[in-house]
């Protein structure tokens, strides 16, 4: 979040003309700034602004009083326009500051790049309702976000060209980019045993756990096994990819053997385990230890702070924009990527309560 910045309506206007620019609408020179101003329903001397931050950015040049600005394409910009969709998993994800920050650089350096209007869980992960929804757009190449081991081998199979960011991409023959979480998991587990913990349970999405575990719930079992822990599907439970489900498994954990640690996948899993749990009267740490498997800017806010594991956003976002520039250019190639990931031992753990 440190690129956060609240934009004036200038620098909005610019945001927008630059698009506009780079989809071509603009070419050779600017409309003046009293058309344009009407063609937008706006003041003229907004428009002005928005010209002379263009010209600051040398995306414009003026030619002086009453003629119109030349517009001036540097070689970089003067790359193949793209246009890019991010089709991720859920509505939640349009809003992660990496996916934002990606869509926003991407359209800087002269591209399109839009969500899609539907999700793989709003489509019910049907493939078939997939290919519709990709057939019907005029897109260039697509980012998919968290998607499923199937949707990832249908993506591939595509002439159009995709990229996974995150997802069960592991065996399938598309380039993409996630982080490693397994080492830093590893660490945590052992964490959670030497305070003494055995019942540990770990809630992740169904198309984690189906048709088989993938790298990270492998992972977390192994690590309890070779800790001498029994274990089975009470450690990696079952439950539908639906608000109903996940708090139907969370009172069924709760009711005869309740888990004293907790790992969630995701910042809405952990959030709604963690209301769930405080309105059952049980609370972190002094009851059980909980955890969340990706970081969030939340956390900072949060007291007792709260433990996860930690990835820095920015070289996949860096990784994302080197494929978007190659593709661009017409070069293709199927490298997959990993960036490392750390235990954060927040104080949302500690040891197991005593009877």
């Amino acid at each position: 979040m440190d690129d956060f910045q609240i934009k004036s309506s200038a620098d909005q206007l610019a945001d927008h003309l630059k698009q506009q620019i780079a989809r071509g609408n603009f070419q050779n020179h600017m409309p003046g700034a009293p058309s344009m101003a009407s063609v937008l329903g706006v003041d003229h001397r907004l428009v002005i602004s928005a010209f002379e931050i263009l010209e600051q950015e040398g995306l414009l040049v003026s030619e002086g009083v009453g003629k119109r600005r030349r517009i001036l394409l540097s070689d970089k910009q003067k790359t193949p326009l793209m246009r890019f969709q991010i089709f991720t998993y859920e509505e939640c994800d349009r809003q992660l500051f990496y996916l934002v920050d990606l869509q926003h650089k991407l359209m800087n350096a002269g591209h399109i790049c839009a969500f899609s209007s539907v999700t793989l869980t709003g489509l019910g992960m049907d493939l078939i309702k997939l290919k519709r929804y990709v057939e019907k757009n005029d897109v260039d190449a697509w980012i998919t976000f968290a998607s499923s081991k199937q949707a990832l081998d249908w993506f591939a199979a595509q002439k159009t060209p995709a990229y996974a960011l995150a997802g069960r991409m592991g065996k399938t023959n598309i380039p993409g980019c996630r982080p490693n979480k397994v080492p830093a998991l590893r660490v945590a587990v052992r964490r959670l045993i030497n305070l003494g913990h055995r019942r540990i349970v770990m809630m992740v999405r169904e198309e984690r756990r189906k048709p088989t575990p993938g790298l990270s719930e492998r992972a977390f079992i192994q690590e309890l096994e070779s800790n001498g822990i029994k274990t089975g599907s009470y450690n990696l439970p079952d439950w539908e990819d639906n608000v109903d489900d996940f708090h139907r498994c969370l009172n069924s954990l709760f009711k005869h053997t309740p888990p004293t640690a907790l790992i969630l996948d995701e910042m809405q899993h952990f959030s709604a385990a963690q209301l769930h749990l405080a309105q059952m009267g049980i609370n972190a740490p002094r009851d059980i230890s909980i955890m969340c498997m990706d970081p969030n800017p939340a956390f900072n806010w949060c007291k007792p702070t709260v433990a996860h594991i930690d990835w820095d956003a920015a070289p996949i976002v860096r990784k994302v924009m080197r494929w978007a520039d190659r593709v661009a250019l017409g070069q293709y190639d199927n490298k997959q990527d990993f960036t490392p990931a750390k235990f954060i031992e927040g104080e949302t753990i500690g040891p197991v309560r005593k009877s």
